[in-house]
């Protein structure tokens, strides 16, 4: 009987202590949980800002590309009317080869263009994200964080503002990024 009742009293004090530690731990220390606005951490990061900087470039030469094309067809087809009046047969047929020639041309460069860009927008992207990912490996570690979060678009349920590590985490990647880019 009296090693009962010391049973159920060991079993009584570990529960009140391990119900303290748990209170202790819940509202007296940080969780370790952190969160960063991924449009916020894009907008902000100067790799985003270059990396997008340096697609648009290439998109503008593309895109310059695409509207010479363009006008190569329309010229084609402004000497095909000219030959429908004037022309010889021959003429005629081989104004119409050559725009038929021309918008393939057209077609199959758009159709390249959309595939490179899609794929240098990706590379672009896969970069800033490795980068910012092995960041934030480092970032979470060194301040001793147990997850950080990423809130894409806004979508977490509820997090308390003083979680939110974006404008932290904005300066320290960028200084990071002027040291590598000097």
């Amino acid at each position: 009987m009296f090693g009962q009742r010391t049973l159920i009293s060991i079993t009584a004090v570990s529960t009140l202590l391990l119900l303290g530690f748990s209170v202790y731990f819940f509202f007296f220390t940080s969780s370790g949980i952190v969160y960063v606005d991924s449009q916020k951490l894009m907008a902000g990061y100067k790799g985003m800002v270059e990396a997008r900087k340096e697609y648009d470039k290439k998109r503008s030469v593309w895109d310059a590309n695409i509207d010479t094309l363009s006008i190569d067809v329309q010229n084609a087809i402004k000497a095909y009317s000219k030959d429908q009046a004037l022309g010889t047969p021959k003429e005629k047929e081989l104004s119409k080869e050559l725009i038929g020639t021309k918008q393939k041309q057209l077609m199959d460069y758009q159709n390249a263009i959309k595939q490179n860009a899609a794929q240098e927008e990706e590379r672009l992207n896969q970069q800033v994200f490795s980068t910012i990912n092995s960041f934030l490996e480092r970032y979470g570690k060194r301040h001793g964080y147990k997850m950080i979060l990423i809130a894409t678009n806004g979508n977490i349920g509820y997090a308390d503002q003083s979680t939110e590590i974006t404008d932290k985490i904005i300066d320290e990647l960028n200084k990071e990024y002027a040291v590598g880019v000097k």
